[in-house]
């Protein structure tokens, strides 16, 4: 438990890790259970291949919407009642989804679907960011992340061993998609709203409560309130560009988009460049199943460094890595060096999403804090969906080892940007981050 001010009022921020990492495995959920339907609604509408990635392509928009969307309404109606509602959202549409009569009907829901999830995912990093010690912050997140991860191959192995069974089978995964209402139940009651949100929204009564609650289950004293008072208040969407923070928004939307545009763009190739080589198809599978293992692990793994040293600067050590990684993986010819230096790549990049994630809300005023997370992050969303034509032209002009020079560039760019730009913020307060900008 740690004590902070926030506006001028002495509260602790704290919270549980049980509501982060649900919402975190059911945003990674939907993803997983995407392709292993995507032949039975074929088969059942007799929809072309060009109509199913056209259904991808508005999830993509909705995942957009909701990040932005998600951030404004946080900052504007209390992190805690997005998180409840949009996760009521997109288990409504999920449910429905499985009612669809028609692949028109399917894209509508699934863009909401979309919306949902997202706002729970972008809120959430913000509520973690806020609700969490600054010696903390980092850890939290990587664990939420790492868990959420961690549900991906568990419920794809679930969405294979149902699909088959009928050719209506594939719509009871959507209903496995809608059990998020329960925990969004179970945070209307139990979640408390962020402290910090509260407390600088006139409602100090609440976030004063809120800290009692807290300390009751506390054996020792805490230590003495420190008062500061925010120095900026912003209001309007368009102060995300005002002079004391255009810098903060262009360096992490920046950062989320070369990032975006590495990881989709390596991940999304992987599996191709063993074929391409001449290896079976059986040793394919064991390779891309081994790098399954790796995003879990590589999120576990920023546990260890996200609040051991400066953010900005793990960053660019791991993407500076993984850049190298990236061009061993694509000219070897070895069969073990592709194993290995594949699987670190998808095990560090999943640690360096966890670090930006830790450092993304951190610099923003808590009134913006929501729409500049969102904002960024849904730039990023945009900027993977023109990607795929990016990398299949670079595939056509340079093979397989042009694409992973492209992808090494990509992440390299990501760490330069947020490690010589970016704002100090290991262990800092967020008071001291994103209130005082210069």
């Amino acid at each position: 438990m740690h004590r902070v001010a926030v506006a001028g009022v002495g509260v602790r921020n704290d919270g549980s890790p049980l509501a982060s990492t649900t919402s975190a495995a059911r945003s990674a959920i939907s993803v997983a259970v995407a392709s292993p339907m995507s032949g039975s609604i074929r088969a059942e509408w007799g929809s072309s291949v060009a109509q199913l990635g056209q259904l991808t392509s508005y999830s993509f928009l909705g995942m957009f919407a909701g990040r932005i969307i998600g951030g404004r309404l946080a900052d504007r109606l209390g992190r805690r009642r997005v998180l409840v509602w949009a996760s009521a959202v997109y288990s409504i549409a999920s449910l429905l989804s499985a009612l669809a009569p028609n692949l028109a009907v399917l894209g509508v829901l699934r863009v909401i679907t979309g919306v949902g999830i997202q706002a729970v995912t972008g809120v959430l990093i913000v509520y973690v960011a806020e609700m969490f010690p600054g010696a903390s912050r980092g850890r939290s997140q990587a664990l939420m992340l790492g868990i959420g991860l961690l549900g991906v191959p568990l419920v794809a192995s679930a969405a294979r061993l149902i699909v088959p069974l009928s050719p209506e089978s594939w719509r009871w995964v959507f209903v496995l998609g809608a059990i998020g209402i329960i925990p969004a139940v179970l945070a209307r009651f139990l979640l408390p709203e962020s402290v910090r949100w509260a407390a600088v929204n006139g409602r100090a009564d609440e976030a004063r409560a809120t800290v009692e609650r807290m300390e009751a289950q506390l054996p020792d004293p805490l230590p003495e309130i420190v008062e500061t008072t925010a120095i900026h208040e912003y209001k309007k969407a368009s102060d995300l560009f005002a002079p004391e923070i255009r810098k903060r928004t262009i360096v992490v939307t920046l950062t989320l988009i070369f990032g975006t545009l590495g990881v989709f763009g390596f991940t999304g190739w992987v599996p191709t460049l063993p074929v391409e080589r001449g290896y079976s198809t059986v040793e394919a599978l064991t390779i891309t199943t081994i790098f399954s293992i790796g995003p879990p692990l590589g999120a576990l793994f920023a546990m260890l460094l996200s609040d051991r040293f400066q953010r900005r600067t793990t960053s660019l050590v791991l993407t500076s890595t993984v850049a190298a990684l990236m061009l061993v993986f694509a000219f070897t010819g070895s069969y073990w060096i592709l194993v290995i230096s594949g699987f670190a790549v998808t095990m560090l990049l999943q640690t360096n999403t966890a670090v930006v994630y830790a450092y993304l809300p951190e610099v923003f005023p808590t009134v913006l804090r929501g729409l500049g997370s969102g904002f960024a992050n849904g730039i990023s969303r945009l900027s993977g969906f023109g990607n795929a034509f990016l990398i299949a032209a670079i595939a056509a002009a340079a093979g397989f080892g042009g694409v992973f020079t492209l992808t090494a560039a990509f992440v390299l760019l990501c760490g330069l940007t947020v490690g010589l730009f970016g704002e100090r913020t290991r262990g800092r307060r967020l008071e001291d981050i994103g209130e005082k900008v210069p």
